[in-house]
């Protein structure tokens, strides 16, 4: 009897080492899955059509975010079945889903995009799967075909070429927009239980995950909203990337300033809605902005570089922020304020090097053409043939938005 209370002792001590272990390795695994398929996207579509795909792919983690209470709660009530603690039973389950979507994404999704007509050979199980009919037919699977095969391609790489990713100055304004957004992004996801238990002191854990869930559920609309029409204006990211940080920075105003609890519970509706098409319009213009001068590896190098330097910005909120600065979570009116201002601090910033990227890559010559090889340059026409693709302009015609002032070449 005394062994097992000794035993028991321990538990909490040994289940954190297991738990800050488990952490670190699934850190280490995940952290190149969503750079990474970002860079997937980009190879099926063209630059001017990656902003709706990377966001509509990012939507799975507004999803995962406004269920994560209620899922919480029913891995809870399994707490002792055949043995099993409730997190235990989530891990195994969460786990085995992960595996067998991860085994099946090999045979399942193509390497890159086939020919129209051609059909992708496939073995083993997979054969017996009916065949998935063509998303694009006729015209619409040419242009889209020809656009993908004079943009990407599988290129000979050294690591020279990779140097020259890295030493880039582009992506210093790319890193402080991510750093800002996804900073007060994990923020909110970790403390906005945190925020609206402290607009009401009598909520309980249910009303938390309640009320916390609408939160995403407005990232998730604007993410649908956004992300189509800066596709439309893709020569505009910043405008749309600004906008809705401009939105963010109202809600943590509200939040921080006003004393009513139902507008400072508006003003996190604001910042979810605000959040949404950020970081996938920030990832699609690292695409835009570095597939012309460094070619596939570029893009996959710099989607890598500026979202592991980016999200710094969630050490900081993580760690630094709420309960992890004493002084700013004491009880009072102005608990948190100091907190969420340093998240409006960080996100002027962001805002900022969108705006610094676009007035340096107007005065560089925003995206510079290759050279023939007789050493002549190429026209502007050519330029704008070579780097924007045919869907986006037949569009522009077909919608007679190539005359509006907001299309004007540069």
């Amino acid at each position: 009897m005394s062994a097992q209370v000794v035993l028991s002792s321990k538990m909490p001590s040994y289940l954190s080492l297991s738990f800050s272990l488990l952490r670190l390795l699934l850190g280490i695994v995940i952290a190149g899955m969503w750079p990474g398929m970002a860079y997937y996207l980009t190879l099926f579509y063209p630059p001017s059509r990656t902003g709706k795909r990377i966001g509509m792919y990012f939507t799975a983690s507004q999803i995962s975010a406004s269920v994560v209470g209620l899922v919480s709660a029913g891995f809870q009530k399994m707490d002792g079945l055949q043995g099993l603690v409730g997190f235990q039973w989530m891990f195994l389950l969460y786990g085995l889903v992960g595996i067998s979507v991860g085994i099946s994404l090999l045979w399942w999704l193509p390497d890159r995009p086939l020919p129209p007509g051609q059909v992708r050979q496939r073995t083993g199980l997979m054969k017996y799967l009916p065949e998935t009919p063509p998303v694009l037919t006729g015209e619409d699977a040419r242009v889209h075909y020809e656009d993908l095969t004079r943009v990407y391609h599988a290129p000979r790489w050294t690591w020279k070429d990779l140097g020259k990713v890295f030493m880039d100055w582009r992506l210093w304004p790319l890193i402080l927009m991510y750093f800002g957004v996804v900073g007060v992004g994990i923020g909110v996801q970790n403390y906005a239980s945190v925020i609206i238990q402290g607009i009401n002191k009598n909520l309980s854990s249910i009303d938390l995950s309640l009320l916390t869930a609408p939160i995403w559920i407005c990232d998730l609309i604007a993410i649908l909203l956004v992300t189509p029409i800066s596709d439309r204006f893709h020569h505009h990211r910043a405008l749309f990337f600004s906008i809705p940080v401009l939105i963010q920075i109202t809600g943590l105003l509200m939040t921080t300033l006003i004393t009513h609890p139902w507008p400072r519970y508006a003003g996190l509706l604001l910042i979810g809605f605000g959040l949404g098409p950020t970081v996938p319009i920030t990832m699609t213009w690292t695409n835009e902005i570095f597939q012309p001068r460094h070619g596939e590896v570029g893009v996959a190098a710099a989607a890598a570089i500026v979202s592991g330097w980016g999200n710094c910005g969630s050490i900081l909120t993580t760690y630094a922020l709420f309960t992890g600065w004493p002084a700013d979570s004491h009880p009072g009116p102005k608990q948190y304020r100091n907190s969420t201002m340093v998240m409006v601090g960080i996100l002027c910033l962001s805002i900022l090097s969108s705006v610094v990227n676009t007035v340096l890559l107007r005065m560089t010559g925003g995206l510079k053409g290759k050279r023939r090889s007789g050493g002549s340059s190429i026209s502007e026409e050519e330029r704008e043939d070579q780097y924007v693709d045919g869907a986006a302009r037949r569009e522009l015609q077909q919608r007679g938005f190539g005359r509006m002032w907001f299309n004007s070449r540069r």
